[in-house]
């Protein structure tokens, strides 16, 4: 199944936005101390137990390997404001960052080549795809209801 350009900068898109609202309706509860109390109250708390711990390592060293690999491509591809990503991900979430930074490298592509195709996944992959994103869109109407 090919799929086409447009398609996917708004499957992007919208998992950038459920990420940022996923992200933001629980990062409100730091900021009533102020922005930087709310931050090292925020670390401390991915310090509580092992749960907290592992997944904020998994992410981190994710969000490394994503640095890593936007930089390059933004440079392969002479895309600019790349580290307006990489700051983005740092002060804003890595899950919205990252999203935007692919629409903006499937828009510069599709520029470059005219091309309207992203490639193409097979049904299982699209079917695959849509289970893991309804399990994460569980998880987040979950964590909002807290």
């Amino acid at each position: 199944m090919t799929i086409p350009r447009k398609t996917l900068c708004v499957v992007y898109a919208l998992i950038g936005i459920a990420a940022l609202i996923g992200c933001w309706a629980n990062n409100i509860h730091y900021l009533g101390g102020g922005f930087a109390a709310a931050n090292v109250r925020f670390w401390q708390d991915t310090l509580v137990n092992p749960a907290s711990r592992s997944i904020t390592v998994d992410l981190l060293f994710l969000s490394v390997a994503a640095i890593i690999w936007m930089l390059l491509e933004a440079r392969r591809l002479s895309m600019r404001g790349v580290w307006l990503y990489v700051l983005a991900g740092a002060f804003i979430a890595i899950s919205v960052a990252f999203p935007a930074f692919l629409v903006h490298r499937e828009l510069t592509l599709a520029r470059r080549d005219g091309s309207t195709s992203a490639g193409a996944l097979s049904a299982t992959d699209v079917l695959g795809v849509a289970l893991v994103g309804l399990l994460v869109l569980a998880y987040a109407f979950v964590a909002l209801g807290r």
